[in-house]
């Protein structure tokens, strides 16, 4: 069967669990933003949880189905239509030959995962279907959904049945302000004490750049670098630093004036000082925050963060048990 796209709503790709270990070659992660609803839309539909899906920015797409399908929607907050009646979020539902899945503009959260049982089956690059934008490979050629794409669909598993459900207090919970814990990285001393204070203490705004590649968090106060003659190799500008690798979450400020946290899309590395970078089990947070939202950021030390991941692999646990059946 296939999936036609009738309309692609604002930034519509096919992402699954992403592409890890070819940091080195400097290819990106990539795959779904929201990864725990990208878990929680395929279980839902009976796929392997890292199966490819539809991932959906702010306004989700127009979708119309050949042949009859089980689908769940995960993630943000926006009326899921079918045939213009609507549809369950977090619930597994049936589809029909020439029905037409839409949906309405998200009002809390910024991402939704739309899973069908099979998955989405384009090819494989480097072991993920997941769309890598800048480098115009994996997905669906390489790039954003068009209008008049169809997508193919996989074989459905045994498992896959309308009416699958989870309890309220698996899900995810939504906000239009979260606090993000951050490890403080290798370049955190380069800030002025005024501005180490500044940074845990002021709220954050997200910008309007906020994409795949990374989130912009504006309205605080600008933060302010020791002041030093740049080494060889370094730029001119104090938040400059010879290149280096930037992990995944890693907060870069340009110039101090405005932190940037890479998500899942961003370049591999480059010449901007990481002042610290966002704890893994928070990065979801980030994937469901609209342009406004508000962000404050927390100090945790190693033990933390791994007890936060920890934490997270235990609810993920809890979401496949639940599911098991």
């Amino acid at each position: 069967m296939a999936i036609e796209v009738l309309k692609p709503g604002l930034a519509t790709s096919v992402q699954d669990a992403g592409r890890p270990g070819y940091y080195h070659l400097g290819i990106p992660l990539s795959g779904a933003l929201d990864q725990q609803g990208l878990v929680l839309a395929n279980l839902l539909v009976g796929n392997d949880e890292g199966a490819a899906v539809i991932e959906s920015t702010l306004l989700g797409p127009e979708l119309r189905f050949d042949a009859p399908a089980v689908v769940a929607v995960t993630g943000a907050q926006a009326k899921v239509k079918l045939n213009g009646a609507e549809r369950p979020r977090n619930e597994a539902f049936a589809v029909q030959a020439g029905d037409v899945l839409g949906f309405d503009f998200m009002l809390l959260g910024a991402r939704m995962c739309i899973a069908v049982a099979g998955g989405i089956d384009v090819p494989l690059v480097l072991g993920s279907r997941s769309t890598y934008g800048l480098g115009a490979f994996g997905g669906f050629e390489g790039r954003k959904l068009l209008a008049g794409d169809r997508l193919p669909v996989g074989t459905p598993s045994a498992r896959a049945r309308p009416g699958r459900s989870v309890a309220a207090d698996l899900l995810p919970v939504l906000a239009k302000e979260v606090t993000l814990r951050v490890l403080p990285g290798i370049y955190f001393h380069r800030l002025q004490q005024d501005s180490v204070r500044s940074f845990f203490a002021d709220t954050w705004s997200v910008g309007s750049e906020a994409d795949r590649i990374g989130y912009r968090y504006k309205n605080g106060t600008p933060l302010k670098f020791i002041e030093r003659t740049p080494p060889f190799g370094a730029g001119a500008d104090p938040s400059n630093i010879v290149d280096a690798g930037y992990p995944y979450g890693s907060i870069q400020v340009p110039g101090g004036r405005e932190p940037i946290i890479l998500h899942r899309d961003a370049v591999s590395g480059g010449g901007y000082a990481m002042v610290g970078t966002v704890i893994s089990a928070d990065m979801d947070l980030i994937a469901q925050m609209q342009p406004n939202h508000k962000a404050r950021f927390v100090a945790v030390d190693m033990a933390q963060a791994l007890a936060a991941r920890a934490e997270r692999r235990r609810r993920i646990e809890r979401l496949r048990a639940a599911l098991a059946d």
